[in-house]
């Protein structure tokens, strides 16, 4: 260790990897495979940086044996990937033998190796068919989503004991059907709060068929992406700055998930759009509120807010409906995305939720950062800077588990780099370098690092300032 200490987790803590589906698979037009919303998405004009699409992606479809042999070599027990909806039914309705085989043949690769998979059945791949009737925007969808959960879990549940639903509710509905910056690209504030509103009952729908099918011992969840909100000034305008953001990007899906329904006051903030409340069925919120074994928590960045002097003035945050606030810039040190680092929030948040929903462990389902590495003239790719992204997030984790908060779990974002949606492959978030011309895959020596921290499961004290310091992987993890 680099001084002789370690901040250990607690025994059993789970550690692995994630992936999604069309960030990786590839594969696009094999095996049956039918259009998602993200083909038909990239295959616009501006829609994503350099006109990248997925269509070859990491070709983990073809190169799955490779990829799992990398996760088995490094040591990661949890592995964390999305089944593409479109792959296994390719209208959204009917199942494809071979779409579905993919996967039965990648749980039973992974179950050789010692690797516990773990199944996300929604990574924002909605079947085109299914957008061409409504997609998110009518409830049809959801119901065919559980048809959909059913179905791959009579599949893969006699393996598979960890089960998510949806993974980020919040950018299929707001950056699909809001602001317009995903697939299906559509930019409608209203329809964002329905098409939300839509995901959760998906969810709802489809814990009770899982819920119904499933063995001892199996565990079903949801994925929620969440971003603490900052601000420089503590009184009343920007106290109500901040109140806003919270309650239109964290609050509204997981209020209603924990049996409280929507919050009133985010209910208020946008009953200008006349779009949410009219959506709401009777026993929609009963559905919703399904219980779950625990929480999953994607965290990236905080995010800062301040007041605007008309607090009827739209909001630049980008988020439905709001008004009488903007997002302030980040600030340094940033990722390469333009992500502020500021690992405390995830302390803060960790708490936060221990506090909101305390009887419902934790796990941290995503948590990464892009860089732009350089593979150097000796083949290795040296990227201190994500091995110090690691450390700090790892130790902001640990002091959350100190305070109290029962986190199980901690999933690094992500195994390969890969296509990321709207950026395309303009930015790496992979623990494994891609050559996407070759699909050569090098292990990056922050790779290595969290290799270390999970076989000992505990991270060296200090470990971000080794490599300040111009530490080598070797000295830093070792």
């Amino acid at each position: 260790m680099t001084n002789g200490q370690e901040l250990a987790f607690p025994p059993g803590f789970a550690w692995g990897v994630a992936t999604a589906s069309y960030q990786i698979e590839g594969g696009a037009k094999e095996d049956g495979r039918g259009a998602s919303i993200w083909d038909t998405f990239t295959a616009r004009e501006g829609t994503v940086v350099n006109g990248d699409t997925g269509e070859t992606a990491c070709d983990h479809f073809h190169r799955y044996p490779e990829d799992v042999a990398l996760i088995a070599e490094l040591g990661f027990p949890t592995y964390r990937f999305s089944v593409s909806w479109p792959r296994v039914m390719p209208d959204g309705r009917t199942l494809q033998p071979s779409g579905i085989a993919f996967y039965d043949r990648l749980v039973d690769e992974l179950l050789s190796h010692g690797i516990n998979p773990m199944v996300t059945l929604y990574h924002w791949d909605l079947p085109q068919a299914l957008e061409d009737t409504g997609g998110w925007r009518v409830r049809d969808t959801a119901a065919r989503f559980a048809d959909y959960a059913a179905t791959v879990y009579s599949a893969l549940g006699d393996r598979v004991q960890e089960w998510t639903t949806l993974n980020e509710p919040f950018c299929s509905a707001f950056l699909g059907y809001g602001n317009g910056v995903h697939a299906p690209g559509i930019v409608d504030p209203g329809t964002a709060l329905v098409a939300g509103h839509h995901l959760l009952l998906a969810h709802g729908w489809a814990m009770d068929v899982l819920r119904t099918a499933a063995s001892p011992g199996q565990r079903f969840s949801i994925v929620l992406n969440f971003s603490p909100v900052l601000v420089d000034v503590d009184d009343e305008p920007h106290r109500e700055a901040a109140r806003k953001f919270d309650g239109m990007h964290n609050r509204i899906f997981l209020d209603p998930v924990l049996g409280r329904g929507y919050p009133e006051d985010v209910l208020g903030d946008v009953a200008h759009l006349q779009a949410l409340e009219p959506a709401i069925h009777d026993g929609d919120l009963t559905t919703i509120a399904a219980p779950i074994d625990w929480l999953g928590v994607n965290y990236y960045a905080p995010t800062r807010v301040a007041p605007l002097p008309d607090p009827t003035a739209p909001s630049n945050c980008g988020l439905p409906g709001l008004r009488g606030f903007n997002v302030l810039p980040p600030r340094g040190p940033l990722t390469s995305f333009g992500w502020e680092q500021t690992p405390e929030s995830l302390t803060d948040l960790l708490l936060w939720l221990h506090r909101h929903c305390p009887d419902l462990p934790l796990v941290v389902a995503e948590n990464g950062a892009a860089f732009p590495d350089a593979v150097d003239f000796d083949g290795r790719i040296r990227d201190g800077e994500r091995i110090r992204y690691f450390a700090e997030h790892l130790r902001a984790v640990h002091r959350a588990i100190e305070q109290g908060a029962d986190v199980r779990g901690y999933l690094a974002w992500s195994l390969l780099d890969n296509f990321e949606w709207a950026m395309g492959y303009s930015q790496r978030f992979g623990l494994v370098h891609v050559d996407f011309d070759t699909q050569q895959r090098t292990i990056k020596d922050s790779a290595r690092f969290y290799s270390h921290v999970v076989a000992a499961n505990a991270i060296p004290d200090g470990a971000s300032n080794a490599i300040l310091d111009g530490a080598s992987v070797d000295r830093v993890a070792d």
